[in-house]
């Protein structure tokens, strides 16, 4: 893209910003170097990189960068045989551990909403751990390299301490004595060049022996190392020494562990820089209030509410503009400050943000074109070193453009044909407009010459636009309005500001008849247009009342239905109160008829009636899923019949009619009881066959006494789990009805599944005492002995 034009649109202050919400210079070098691309693949590829920043930066906020740092100068030197300092070690010590944090959070993401692009880019950085570890056992936090280093320096800095302390343990016996403290300008220890000094009076000289290391500013003071700790110092000295050699073998070390990983960490600090880059694109997608545009290569341009983005929010008007389908061109006419040269800069400057893979200052919904080049001609460019006029400085641009556009190009013309003489310059216009439509390309061109209004009528896929002006205040709306062309509105400007009458009329005479009627027709097309836009206006406000009222309508039937299910659930509550009330009743009724069995000896068996507590326990009602169609009543009265299998509504359960009662009820046998139900909570689902007859079954009982032949073993071998239960739980409600004491239940050895299985069942039976496995001479492990109560 020509650098010119990127000046021209102020493309550079898009930049400029976007670099400042970058955290690493990586990144800000990126957004520096950022320039349109004319591909349309590539571009939709950046957009959908800041897409998914952007929904990163809305659901978890921006993430921290912190920590990372451009190591790559640090990098190449470890790679030519360089030594690292502590402060390059730490850097990149830092930088992989927040490359590993900054991985770890995409991917947390990733699982939850999909960021292919920046998950794709964060999961190629390298696991660095090892690096890391080893830096950070040998660098504190302050760039100095710790004792634990190695165990040969945590030695040496033993000694140092060690020998320091003896140094100053000495130093100060001397300072503190009554002798030598006269002497001392102040009795403090102080260093110079690395050895301990004190500060001795200047006159004292020739009293105190040692080395001068330095004298104060006045010449007062001497800085004096005693005779008696100089081979300390000395000591001190080489000791030192040793320690920087060491120092100088861990970096070494270190070092040479960076060079092994360094076309990995040059991978990263690289990858890092994009990934800065796309989340600083997101920050300024939320600064802006941008939104994605959608992008195509057809030369379709379709802005709502767009924006410049260098104008804030407060004082910025949008604009409405399509461009690209039913026409090409726009001519744009009007008076000066109306806004002609800004809307020219934001079509062109959201044309190479979106081409940019940025975000643009538009509405959702808002469509721009990859073009293979923006030219625009917009400001006066005149030249005194060149000796240009303004005329000739725009022919000059426009001479270029004319020279290198195609019919993917974006062309802007700002005045087109000013500086001139108006005749010869509207004709010019006219034909350097017809080149560029002919051409094919997408064009926005202003202009002050009322001709071009009338070219752009007659010319197809070209369309008149004016920026919108209030007369009454007499002052630029900065609206865009297309389709209809500007008025010059010299006239009512004149006559507001107080120009006197005869004057004015004396001017409307002069104008051609022809031009008065187009103005007119441009007066009536406005009229007509503001008439449209209040109605239009009006209708939004009676669709969002509507709008609104059907959202109160949704919210009371939802409280509606609430409501319903609330009580729903308060009746199923209710009903299963009841049942557990007529449960109770029930189990009542069974424990004594089970006390008068073993009174009388009668068998009622035990399984019997715990079939009939479970089939109690089915007549539960369920907690309604959804309304049951039912059949109308006069067809279930005239279809229900005795023998007739059916369903009851209010239990959920099936049963036959036993017989009639009357015409609106039936008894109905539900597993052992029987009930009175009333036709309309009975549906059929099974007739009776025809010959057979309904008839009522007895209700016998079978008594059994000790006499009865009941055997005391039970044999399980070559049975499953599920049938061996069965038969157990029979064998039991026998033996105990019949009053024995104790019962063999043989299962065999097998895999002790059978086993299993059965002692766990007896292990939670109301009737068993105890149980064990067979002694010596009863089966041993394959039969299992059971004590009865």
């Amino acid at each position: 893209m020509d650098t010119k034009i990127l000046h021209t649109l102020e493309y550079r202050k898009i930049l400029n910003t976007l670099q400042s919400f970058a955290q690493t210079t990586m990144g800000k070098k990126k957004a520096e170097q950022l320039e349109p691309i004319s591909e349309l693949e590539e571009v939709k590829r950046l957009l959908q990189q800041t897409d998914e920043a952007f929904t990163f930066d809305r659901l978890k906020g921006s993430p921290s960068f912190g920590g990372i740092v451009d190591i790559t100068a640090s990098i190449k030197r470890a790679e030519i045989g360089g030594t690292l300092n502590p402060h390059e070690l730490l850097g990149i010590s830092n930088t992989t551990l927040a490359a590993r944090r900054l991985k770890r959070q995409i991917a947390a993401l990733h699982d939850d909403e999909k960021v292919e692009s920046i998950f794709y880019i964060s999961d190629q950085l390298s696991e660095q751990k090892a690096l890391e570890d080893a830096i950070r056992i040998c660098i504190d936090d302050n760039a100095e390299v710790s004792d634990s280093a190695s165990v040969t320096l945590a030695q040496i800095r033993r000694e140092l301490r060690g020998g320091e302390a003896r140094i100053r343990e000495k130093l100060d016996s001397m300072i503190r004595s009554s002798t030598v403290s006269k002497m001392l300008q102040d009795q403090l220890i102080t260093i110079r060049g690395d050895r301990f000094v004190i500060p001795v009076k200047s006159e004292y000289r020739s009293y105190f022996g040692g080395i001068v290391h330095d004298q104060s500013g006045s010449g007062a003071t001497l800085f004096i190392e005693p005779e008696s700790i100089v081979a300390m110092n000395n000591k001190l000295r080489e000791t030192r020494i040793r320690e920087e050699r060491e120092i100088e073998v861990i970096l070494q070390k270190l070092t040479a562990l960076v060079s092994e990983q360094a076309e990995w960490l040059l991978v990263d600090v690289d990858l890092l820089g994009s990934l800065d880059f796309i989340f600083a694109k997101a920050r300024l997608a939320r600064e802006l209030k941008a939104t994605l545009p959608r992008m195509n290569d057809r030369g379709f341009i379709k802005l709502k509410k767009g924006r410049h983005p260098l104008i804030s929010i407060e004082n910025v008007v949008p604009t409405d503009i399509e461009l690209g389908n039913d026409y090409t061109s726009i001519i744009v006419t009007g008076p000066n400050t109306g806004g002609k040269t800004v809307t020219l800069k934001t079509i062109g400057l959201l044309s190479l943000m979106a081409m940019s893979g940025l975000f643009v200052p538009a509405e959702d919904g808002s469509q721009l074109c990859v073009f293979d080049a923006i030219y625009a001609d917009i400001g006066d460019e005149q030249s005194i070193e060149q000796n240009l006029s303004t005329f000739s400085s725009h022919m000059t641009n426009i001479i270029r453009i004319l020279k290198n556009m195609t019919t993917k190009s974006l062309v802007l013309l700002d005045e087109l044909g000013a500086g001139t003489d108006p005749a010869e310059g509207s004709a010019l216009a006219i034909s350097i407009l017809e080149h560029m439509h002919q051409t094919g390309c997408r064009m926005v061109a202003t202009t002050h010459y009322s001709e071009l209004k009338a070219y752009a009528y007659e010319r197809k896929g070209v369309i008149n636009a004016s920026m919108e002006f209030d007369v009454n205040t007499l002052s630029p709306t900065y609206r865009l309005l297309v389709g209809v062309p500007g008025r010059s509105n010299a006239f009512a400007i004149a006559e507001r500001l107080g120009l006197p009458g005869y004057i004015l009329d004396y001017a409307r005479g002069e104008v051609k008849e022809e031009d008065q009627r187009v103005e007119n027709m441009i007066a009536s097309l406005e009229e007509n247009r503001l008439t449209a836009e209040q109605e239009r206006e009006s209708a939004e406000r009676l669709r969002q009342d509507m709008e609104k009222l059907r959202s109160r309508h949704q919210a009371e039937l939802e409280k509606l239905e609430q409501q319903r299910d609330r009580r729903i659930e308060k009746a199923e509550e209710d009903a299963r109160n009841i049942v557990d009330k007529a449960r109770g009743e029930a189990e009542k009724i069974i424990a004594d008829l089970r006390q008068l069995a073993m009174e009388e000896g009668a068998s009622v068996k035990e399984h019997k009636l715990i079939a009939a507590r479970k089939q109690l326990d089915e007549a539960e009602p369920e907690k309604r899923k959804k309304t049951v169609k039912r059949t109308s009543t006069a067809t279930k009265s005239r279809a229900i019949g005795p023998g007739d299998e059916v369903l009851v509504y209010s239990l959920n359960q099936k049963g036959h009619v036993v017989e009639m009662s009357g015409t609106k009820d039936a008894m109905v046998q539900l597993g052992i009881m029987k009930m009175k139900v009333s036709l309309n909570d009975l549906e059929l689902q099974q007739s009776a066959p025809a010959e057979a007859k309904p008839k009522q079954k007895p209700v016998t009982g079978v008594k059994r006494t000790r006499d009865d032949n009941v055997k005391s073993e039970l044999d399980l071998r070559g049975t499953n789990l599920e049938e061996a239960l069965m038969e157990t739980d029979r064998f039991i409600d026998e033996a105990f009805l019949a009053n024995l004491g104790q019962v063999y239940i043989i299962h065999g050895k097998g895999t002790g599944i059978l086993r299993s299985g059965i002692q766990d069942y007896l292990r939670k039976h109301r009737h068993i005492k105890s149980y064990r496995l067979g002694n010596y001479g009863e089966g041993g492990n394959g039969v299992t002995v059971a004590e009865l109560e």
